[in-house]
């Protein structure tokens, strides 16, 4: 299985976030990529390279243009004001203002499109967030190309992401940029499976609509758990997308076992939806460590997981999201790959 990695995640390290109510260090730390690549040499998985570069028409095939612009320019514009520290939003446009007008200053660009301020702008965002881009593209380039599976260890993460703003960590969605890459490239059909502990809610939002792309999520309920607003099990797709989105909410405290047993529904309807190839979302924040995170899975289910992936026989690339147990996430992403290279064997 081919790793496809960039050492530019360095230059986007935020020195905090806003977490109930007090700035803290941010949870979403270089730190994980570098022990989820130490693992993964250590699994002897395969060789690991350097992503191609993709143009920003790419990008533009899921988010909106005048976004990308505003990641490439907030910088600037931040530092601009005399400004030193990290960008954050500090105010939003919630219900009963308008969300149609993109404001001209930063301070209200950074609200306009966000959800949260978890995801810190800073000198060397832009570049990780490309970079990171690249990563899931390349490795949708190498299924396309005919490989089996492929890793794009990408960080910063995507799945929070939509098509015109940032959240949770994420600023651009580096699996769905993925999943559309292989529609452009023969795919007729590619499906997307979360195993975050969080709700891919920019995911769904990307494709909701859509009948090609196949949307699945297990994650923590949103009821009492982030996003909040997105990730119910009623959610199953509009128009032409209407059955292609399931969403499976789990309480807090839901076992190994447990979550297998909704994995395995999941799976089954992936196996319905007959993909060509596979997208997964890989966190592994439902880590019974994690510290923000409230599920309570050992590195034998991480390992499960990957074999119940491989059961499915499709072309699949695994994409890196959540995980914040730093010191253990690498066993745990390690287990799943291992998992899924012996059950596809």
């Amino acid at each position: 299985m081919l790793t496809i990695y960039s050492d530019d995640h360095r230059l986007h390290h935020g020195a905090a976030e806003l977490y109930r109510g007090r700035m803290v260090p941010c949870f979403e730390m270089p730190s994980r990529v570098d022990q989820v690549l130490e693992a993964v040499r250590a699994a002897g998985l395969g060789d690991v390279v350097a992503p191609d570069r993709f143009d920003r028409a790419v990008l533009a095939r899921v988010h909106a243009d005048d976004y990308l612009t505003f990641l490439e320019t907030a910088w600037d514009e931040w530092t601009a004001l005399g400004e030193t520290g990290d960008a954050l939003p500090a105010t939003w446009p919630a219900r009963g203002l308008r969300r149609d007008v993109p404001p001209q200053h930063i301070d209200g660009k950074l609200g306009f499109y966000s959800v949260d301020a978890s995801g810190p702008i800073t000198a060397g965002t832009w570049t990780a967030v490309r970079s990171a881009a690249d990563c899931a593209l390349t490795g949708a380039q190498t299924i396309a190309g005919g490989a089996a599976s492929a890793f794009a260890l990408c960080r910063p993460p995507g799945h929070h992401a939509s098509a015109r703003t940032m959240g949770g960590f994420c600023y651009l969605n580096n699996a769905a940029l993925a999943a559309q890459y292989l529609r452009d490239h023969g795919a007729a059909r590619v499906a997307v499976l979360d195993v975050d502990y969080h709700h891919g809610n920019g995911t769904q939002d990307i494709f909701y609509e859509r009948g090609d792309v196949y949307f699945t999520s297990l994650h923590g309920d949103p009821q009492v758990e982030y996003p909040y607003f997105l990730g119910h099990a009623d959610e199953c797709g509009a128009g032409e997308g209407l059955g292609a989105n399931r969403n499976y909410p789990l309480p807090w405290g839901t076992s190994g076992a447990d979550y297998l047993a909704a994995l395995d529904q999941a799976i089954a309807g992936i196996a319905a939806f007959a993909p060509d190839p596979l997208v997964v979302s890989l966190g592994v924040d439902t880590f019974a460590e994690d510290p923000i995170s409230h599920f309570k899975l050992r590195v034998d289910d991480f390992t499960a997981i990957g074999q119940r992936i491989a059961s499915l026989g499709r072309p699949t690339l695994f994409v890196m999201e959540g995980g914040y147990a730093v010191a253990d996430i690498g066993i745990n992403v390690a287990a799943v790959l291992t998992g899924f290279v012996a059950g596809a064997a």
